[in-house]
């Protein structure tokens, strides 16, 4: 049997509910049956929307749930100079580009655009920034203009080389199990960092897996497809390439993903209801620890 490396990974910006208990239970369950190691990182790069609170919120709510995880855990913000070397890395491969496109003008181009091609979070960015000239570049860097870094992705393919799988234990939205052969052109050039945010969560979590030794990632079936990204950032940087499996959401009564923005019921609010810990357990499955 294979000792595995298992990660819990939330972002501070809420307090956690059923779904977040049921991924961080999944993880830690495979590291202890492997005899390996849970692992908690505390992914904060919003930092416009990270709280103190919700970070010790979050320790307090998985020590209810029975869990213990190795120490220290990983902050990303303490950690922003792994991300800026990793993103200069792309950068100097030639397969990041500097995209001055605000929001609102995605959104306006989107809307104007009829069969505009569609990936899994929506209409694909169309590119337009990279066929800016290095002087042009170098004019609305000169003026100060905010900026997103994206990844020119079929240049990054011209530079792997190679075509790119990685090996799912679960079962994918559709079906998959073993390896899935990587398709990142789903999600057009994807964002790398931006202005608030200095690595997206695309480029965090594959330098944090690979600087962790994570071997096993688990998480929900709606980020499969960004495995297809994470394998391809994997392959360009040269970093491990761990094994994964996607598990089924909580829903709720009308089968909608739990989600911090829907106000989702969460576990503070249900100790405080009197829920216990083990009624909890049963409820996603798990037996009492």
């Amino acid at each position: 049997m294979t000792v595995e490396v298992s990660r819990f990974a939330p972002s501070p910006t809420g307090y956690l509910h059923l779904g977040h208990a049921f991924a961080a239970l999944f993880a830690a369950e495979i590291a202890r049956k492997t005899n390996g190691r849970f692992l908690l990182r505390i992914e904060d790069t919003d930092r416009a929307r990270s709280r103190p609170e919700y970070e010790a919120a979050i320790e307090e709510d998985l020590g209810w749930l029975g869990l213990e995880w190795a120490t220290p855990v990983r902050r990303q913000s303490d950690h922003l100079d792994d991300y800026a070397k990793a993103l200069d890395r792309l950068k100097a491969m030639g397969c990041a580009y500097p995209c001055f496109c605000t929001r609102k003008e995605i959104e306006t181009e989107f809307a104007a655009s009829v069969g505009a091609p569609q990936g899994p979070d929506g209409p694909i960015y169309s590119g337009s920034c990279k066929a800016l000239t290095d002087a042009e570049r170098s004019r609305r860097f000169a003026a100060g203009e905010p900026h997103a870094w994206r990844l020119d992705v079929v240049r990054a393919q011209e530079l792997s080389g190679q075509v790119l799988e990685f090996f799912e234990l679960g079962r994918g939205p559709y079906g998959e199990h073993g390896l899935v052969t990587v398709t990142p052109e789903i999600y057009g050039d994807f964002v790398l960092a931006r202005k608030d945010a200095a690595a997206s969560y695309h480029l965090a979590v594959v330098v944090d897996d690979a600087l962790q030794g994570v071997t096993m990632v688990t998480r929900g079936l709606d980020l499969f497809p960004s495995t297809h990204l994470h394998r391809l950032l994997q392959s360009l940087l040269g970093l491990p390439r761990p094994q994964y499996q996607h598990h089924r959401l909580i829903t709720d009564a009308n089968g909608k993903r739990l989600a911090k923005r829907d106000h989702a019921t969460c576990l503070r609010e249900m100790r405080a209801q009197g829920i216990s810990r083990a009624h909890v357990l049963q409820m996603l499955g798990f037996t009492s620890r």
